[in-house]
């Protein structure tokens, strides 16, 4: 079974190397929509896959991270990304360039990397992020899978290459959030009663 979670941030970018001219030479935003797809053959103590509620907590600061905020591709020019940096409190540097394709991959890979440092407390089992798709128009949208995620074909993302400026980190719940992901730190989902 797949259940499907959805969140929306708005945000800027440049997406450098593009074929269109204003979207490689000028900061523009979108209103984003990322849904999340999870799986599994089996359902918890309350017959779900995965409870909704359980991804309001750390999945959504991360996501939201993304909201109000300027994707930089750490290649850009330095004057540039220095700029963007100075003038906007909230901004995301990312090892690739922010197109919906990559913002889906960067997204599967942090959200798979929680989830697979989650320890389920309600019999759920074998849960697993089956994909992301992230929405960047009304009408276009990039899906990302495992293979996508991990594929050098398609660039290598390391999560230490990510950097959350520190007017992000101060919205999350727990602002050493994205420093225990990388640092493989358990997180406890809420025992139920």
């Amino acid at each position: 079974m797949i259940i499907r979670k959805m969140f929306k941030f708005e945000n800027a970018h440049i997406v450098r190397g593009c074929s269109t001219q204003k979207c490689r030479s000028s900061i523009h935003g979108h209103s984003y929509k990322v849904e999340l797809l999870f799986e599994s053959n089996f359902l918890d103590n309350g017959q779900m896959v995965y409870d909704f509620g359980l991804m309001k907590q750390n999945m959504k600061d991360i996501i939201e991270s993304f909201d109000h905020a300027i994707a930089l591709w750490r290649e850009d020019d330095k004057e540039y990304i220095d700029a963007m940096k100075q003038h906007s409190l909230r901004w995301v540097e990312l090892p690739i360039s922010p197109s919906a394709e990559q913002f889906s991959r960067v997204i599967f890979l942090l959200v798979d990397k929680l989830l697979s440092l989650t320890s389920f407390t309600n019999g759920e089992k074998e849960v697993q992020l089956h994909s992301v798709i992230v929405h960047e128009t009304a009408t276009g949208y990039a899906q990302c899978f495992k293979e996508d995620a991990y594929s050098s074909l398609m660039g290598n993302i390391s999560l230490d290459e990510i950097v959350f400026s520190t007017e992000i980190k101060k919205g999350w719940f727990d602002e050493t959030l994205f420093e225990k992901i990388k640092n493989n730190q358990e997180f406890i989902n809420p025992v139920t009663v």
